[in-house]
């Protein structure tokens, strides 16, 4: 056990993997994650090409073109820095590479923040990408691992992105029980894709598609991400038998067998909402939480099977899709639809690095309405 920055964790985590080719480009508060990985590249202690960009667009080309002829590859980025590799995120699951890349989730411009929410991330929930969401440094650490092993099986082949709170996670320092290089190495094979670029194989990846393919070849990848699922679940039961170390696949479930109101939170407000739902339990109240891991692909069936007692559901979402809501809170909505609907309330707060305190999602419990909670006074009155 060592006292370890989340992004040590990570990087750590990263190095054990052992990626061929690593690029990123640097932005607040992925920064510490690449910088660890070009340390260890210098220090001989990862053998890898850890290939300086000048953007991220270049950052995400690189690992895709990497990707392509058979080695494993790493990125992390941010916010704008997420945005501006938008164009390459998308053809790297359309090209089915299994890239490893870290989001610290961090704000959007403008106005410019460099402090957390999840809006990056979420942004780019429908790109391909699996996306999984980590509540502290040991699981950010452990999540990388399980990573590779979903993105590389040859059933998934799709890129995975790990989410974990910027700030609060990165430069925050936890006891984290690093995965030993030699059970990593067991965890994880050496990589073989079945389809590679090879100059005495000539190959084409992401070729034009004129319309009698392409819909085949997006549900191809619609396939792939239901297929991931009951890989992941896979992959965690063995690296449990590997650490000791037991994830859900889908959510956390905490005090939720007799819950009658139930909060639904991602990252780390997961954490603090259980000492929110202790409160609200010493109040008499029946209060539960789910906290949800695995949000592409979005695990649907499964909350509507552990949600069905609850009568008032609070979806606590760090993100917005601004003209509509929450965005947790709209993906739930959907999945419960033409069902016995529990009341759903979609609460937005912690944007741009608000503190989310117990108070916060104690408020959060307590909403009537959708809306924006913890707002200054002057706006409360207008908000929806």
């Amino acid at each position: 056990m060592k006292v370890m920055e989340g992004a040590e964790a990570i990087a750590d985590a990263v190095r054990a993997a052992g990626p061929k080719v690593v690029s990123a480009y640097p932005i607040t508060p992925q920064t510490h994650i690449v910088e660890a990985l070009s340390q260890a590249v210098a220090d001989g202690r990862l053998d890898a090409e850890f290939i300086t960009v000048e953007s991220e667009h270049s950052a995400a080309s690189v690992v895709l073109g990497a990707a392509a002829t058979g080695v494993r590859t790493f990125t992390a980025t941010s916010s704008q820095g997420l945005l501006y590799m938008a164009e390459v995120v998308l053809n790297i699951a359309g090209m089915r590479l299994p890239v490893v890349m870290t989001v610290a989730n961090r704000a959007l411009s403008s106005p410019l923040s460099i402090w957390n929410d999840h809006q990056d991330s979420m942004t780019l929930r429908d790109s391909g990408w699996i996306q999984l969401f980590a509540q502290t440094a040991q699981e950010a650490h452990d999540l990388h691992l399980v990573a590779y092993r979903i993105a590389e099986d040859p059933r998934v082949l799709l890129p995975v992105m790990v989410c974990v709170d910027g700030f609060v996670l990165t430069h925050a320092f936890e006891p984290v029980e690093p995965v030993s290089d030699e059970a990593v190495s067991r965890y994880l094979p050496p990589l073989s894709l079945p389809f590679v670029l090879d100059p005495a194989r000539p190959a084409t990846f992401g070729a034009y598609a004129d319309p009698t393919v392409y819909t085949e070849a997006r549900f191809a990848i619609e396939a792939a991400q239901r297929r991931s699922a009951q890989v992941l679940s896979q992959a965690l039961g063995e690296f449990a038998a590997l650490t000791g170390r037991e994830y859900s696949p889908d959510f956390d479930r905490y005090r939720l067998d007799d819950a009658d109101v139930v909060m639904v939170a991602m990252g780390t407000a997961a954490q603090t909402a259980q000492v929110a739902v202790d409160e609200m339990r010493d109040e008499g109240v029946a209060a539960g939480l789910v906290a949800i891991r695995r949000f592409r692909p979005f695990p649907a069936a499964e909350l509507v099977a552990a949600l069905g007692n609850a009568s008032r559901i609070v979806v606590f979402d760090r993100s917005v899709s601004l003209g509509s809501g929450g965005i947790v809170a709209g993906e739930l909505r959907s999945a419960l639809y033409g069902r016995l609907l529990p009341q759903i309330v979609g609460v937005v707060a912690g944007l741009g690095g608000r503190d989310v305190s117990v108070e916060t999602l104690t408020q959060a419990f307590r909403a009537e309405r959708d809306g924006w909670i913890d707002l200054r006074p002057d706006l409360e009155e207008i908000a929806p």
